[in-house]
C-alpha cells in the first residue's frame, strides 16, 4: 500500500508544479534572471546527474572504469568531437578498464 501512496503523492506534487507554473504571471517570466536561470538549470541537473551515475554506488562515492569513461568523454569533448566520437570513447575507455582491472 506505500507504493501506492507514494505513487499518489507523486501524481498530485507533478500535478500542482505543472498547475504552479501555469499560474505564474508572463512578466515573473520575462525577467533576464529568471531567463539566466531557465537557461542555466538543465545544465546544473544534467551535470549533477551524471556526476551521481559516475561516482555514486548505493549510499558510497566510487571511483572505478566509469570515471574513466568520464574522463575519456570530457577529454574528445575538449577537442571539439562529434558527439557519437564523444560517446564511442566513453564506451571503449569504459569496457578497456573494466577488462583490464578484471
Amino acid at each position: 500500500m506505500n507504493t501506492w501512496i507514494a505513487i499518489a503523492a507523486t501524481v498530485l506534487g507533478c500535478y500542482a508544479v505543472k498547475l504552479a507554473g501555469l499560474l505564474v504571471p508572463a512578466g515573473v517570466l520575462e525577467r533576464p534572471v529568471v531567463r539566466r536561470l531557465a537557461a542555466l538549470l538543465p545544465v546544473a541537473l544534467l551535470a549533477a546527474l551524471t556526476a551521481q551515475q559516475t561516482f555514486a554506488d548505493g549510499h558510497t562515492l566510487v571511483l572505478d572504469a566509469r570515471a574513466a569513461g568520464l574522463g575519456a568523454a570530457a577529454v574528445a569533448l575538449v577537442l571539439r568531437a562529434p558527439f557519437l566520437v564523444v560517446v564511442g570513447a566513453a564506451v571503449l575507455v569504459t569496457a578497456g578498464v573494466r577488462v583490464i582491472a578484471g
